[in-house]
């Protein structure tokens, strides 16, 4: 069944290829599988649509034969999806490929770059990636009730940080700086390689200035010119109440240093939350048991419990059951980047003595006659 290319990209027959570029980078953003908003399925109908409209010769063809051009020969060689899916998540962005010459996007040279540079955080083909160093993860233990009410930890870690002397440039403090011949201030070098496109040009970043365009007159004596050294970093992180065992808090930038002309990368901190006796979670809700004798289930009475606020009184009510549950609205733990709580419940377990004596036999026996 042929397809209707124009009314998958909502353009008309009419549209130039700067309309059809537009509705493409749109619909692109909506349906990239990499995004929540996501749907591989539609994004890969978006591209087939993008591949033929956006380049003039297949796009006269399918005007003249409608989708079905394909067994005219129209669709040649071209990328399978599975190529370029790999080829967009390869490096997080298209990092300036354009196509060059009889490719499969064209004899135009549909710039790949330019149309996800957004997509993928990328600027477009004259973005320049900037390297970033290593993430780090670190575990921290908690008591229950500090996972549940939120509290400060402190964080002692060795990794590599951004040169003290220099402040990671690399450069000699007061020596100043001069022209990257490598790049020539560019902080960008380009590069011609055969790849399943054909000819593809990438733009990517100038290893010996890493991007910054200018490389120290004189070297850091303290760092050798790295901008990195390994040191020892504190920090206080703030554990919000509420949060689980296995659950990860993340510091932007505290990860280590990958040098001159990088970022930081990131700090995780994963949680471990000890049990306390007494006490189960389950989400935000709080489970306990309180055992009873059997004239309290039977006649009802007022219990003292322990909760996360303390001891309280609980209501047993007359003819009360062994494993009957009772909630204690908002006793339970603090949503998590939420207002209020969970519930608290209690299970009443009912004692059964082992052994009674003579008299409390006979009435038990009396009672026994009298149900």
């Amino acid at each position: 069944m042929s397809k209707d290319y124009y009314k998958i990209l909502g353009v008309d027959k009419g549209a130039n290829k700067d309309e059809i570029k537009k509705a493409f980078r749109k619909l692109a953003h909506e349906h990239h599988p990499d995004k929540k908003t996501g749907n591989e399925e539609k994004f890969k109908e978006i591209n087939e649509a993008f591949q033929i409209l956006g380049d003039d010769t297949k796009r006269a063809q399918y005007d003249q034969y409608g989708s079905d051009f394909e067994q005219q020969g129209g669709f040649g060689g071209g990328m399978n999806w599975n190529d370029f899916m790999r080829q967009a998540r390869s490096s997080g962005d298209f990092g300036g490929f354009s196509a060059q010459g009889g490719s499969a996007w064209g004899g135009d040279g549909i710039d790949l770059g330019d149309i996800f540079g957004d997509i993928f955080g990328g600027g477009g083909r004259r973005s320049s990636r900037q390297a970033k160093g290593s993430d780090i993860q670190v575990s921290v233990e908690l008591e229950f009730r500090e996972a549940i009410f939120g509290i400060e930890k402190e964080i002692r870690l060795t990794k590599n940080n951004a040169c003290d002397v220099c402040s990671g440039s690399g450069a000699e403090p007061g020596s100043g700086t001069e022209t990257c011949s490598e790049c020539r201030g560019q902080g960008q070098v380009k590069r011609v390689q055969q790849t399943i496109l054909g000819a593809m040009q990438t733009v990517v970043t100038c290893q010996r200035c890493q991007g910054a365009g200018q490389i120290p007159k004189k070297v850091c004596k303290h760092c050798n010119g790295k901008g990195v050294t390994r040191t020892e970093s504190k920090y206080k992180v703030k554990i919000p109440a509420g949060i689980a065992d296995g659950e990860m808090i993340r510091l932007t930038g505290k990860g280590e240093s990958a040098g001159v002309g990088s970022v930081a990368g990131d700090l995780y901190v994963r949680v471990h939350v000890r049990s306390e006796k007494g006490y189960e979670r389950q989400g935000f809700d709080i489970f306990t048991e309180i055992n009873i004798s059997y004239p309290q289930a039977v006649l009802g009475d007022k219990v003292e419990i322990e909760t996360l606020e303390g001891k309280k009184k609980l209501i047993i009510p007359e003819a009360t059951t062994s494993g009957q549950k009772f909630k204690l609205k908002a006793l339970g733990v603090p949503r998590l980047q939420r207002s209020g709580r969970g519930d608290q419940y209690v299970t009443v377990i009912i004692d059964v003595p082992k052994k009674v004596d003579r008299k409390t036999k006979k009435l038990l026996e009396d009672l026994k006659d009298m149900l």
